[in-house]
């Protein structure tokens, strides 16, 4: 998944509005920087297994925060999905062999799972807000990983860890059915060309993996910024036969409570109109 997020450059740095402001130098940057992670080229079907990526690998530059943070703090908040297909090793961290939420949170709590976190700011945010659950952001983007466990130090935050990697192989592999209280999935790449809109994570197949690792009662929280994707977000969640919206249509702003990320106050500034739809698994679904 690819947000086109920025990436602050100091701890005090770390904020909404610094995300906001860098989202642009981060699409401009040059490759080359000193503390330059390389993202890997994916390519849209694995020749031999198929595999078609719901993501675009970015390069990115991590901060002087950032890169710290990896090196220093990935053992306790980190978690590295092994992929079959694709290395995606942070600095000197291998992939882990299995996924256990015990170990990782220190804790069993309920789990909220994030679909490309980006910068984190609205992860670290939400997670302060709700200390009884657990928040994973999940993304592929190192430097954002970087950005949001430096957040979760200088705030405390004890409920927040990170995994690198492509979570469909998190979903399908590690998750256990029923075990998550929500899945958040905002402004995830729209891939707008008519041959990529396979390339959308928001489709049947994957809203019905994610609703199967939902618990009865646990919610879908989707958000996007591009209309055409709205339109057929709704369109596949509402077939789901497991779901159920729990607002007329599209969902309020304010019945959200979602924060605003910097990637949205762009959005907004740019005169893209926000959509959110919030689903509710309501039992096991047919043929499931």
């Amino acid at each position: 998944m690819d947000k086109a997020h920025g990436d602050p450059v100091e701890t005090h740095a770390i904020t909404a509005d610094a995300e906001a402001d860098a989202i642009a130098q981060l699409e401009t940057a040059e490759h080359a920087a000193e503390r330059h992670i390389p993202e890997h080229h994916t390519p849209e079907r694995h020749a031999r297994h198929g595999l078609i990526r719901t993501f675009h690998p970015r390069r990115g530059r991590a901060s002087t925060t950032q890169a710290d943070a990896l090196t220093r703090l990935w053992p306790l908040y980190g978690y590295t999905i092994p992929d079959p297909h694709h290395d995606y090793h942070t600095p000197a961290v291998a992939p882990d062999a299995a996924f256990d939420r015990r170990a990782l949170f220190g804790r069993d709590a309920p789990l909220v799972l994030e679909i490309g976190c980006g910068m984190g700011e609205a992860t670290a945010e939400m997670a302060a807000a709700d200390p009884g659950r657990d928040y994973l952001g999940a993304d592929v983007h190192t430097p954002g990983l970087g950005n949001l466990i430096a957040l979760a130090e200088a705030r405390g935050l004890g409920n927040v860890r990170v995994a690198r990697g492509d979570v469909l192989f998190l979903l399908r592999d590690s998750i256990a059915p029923g075990s998550l209280a929500a899945v958040h999935v905002f402004f995830p790449d729209p891939w707008p060309k008519a041959k990529h809109r396979k390339r959308r994570i928001i489709q049947p197949d994957t809203v019905a993996l994610i609703r199967d690792r939902l618990a009865v009662g646990g919610v879908l929280h989707c958000a996007t910024d591009w209309a055409e994707y709205a339109e057929q977000m709704l369109e596949v969640l509402q077939a789901d036969p497991g779901l159920r919206n729990r607002f007329d249509g599209y969902a309020p702003r304010e019945a959200v409570g979602r924060p605003l990320t910097g990637y949205e106050r762009r959005g907004l500034r740019d005169g893209r109109p926000i959509a959110d739809f919030v689903f509710e698994k309501i039992g096991p679904a047919i043929g499931s």
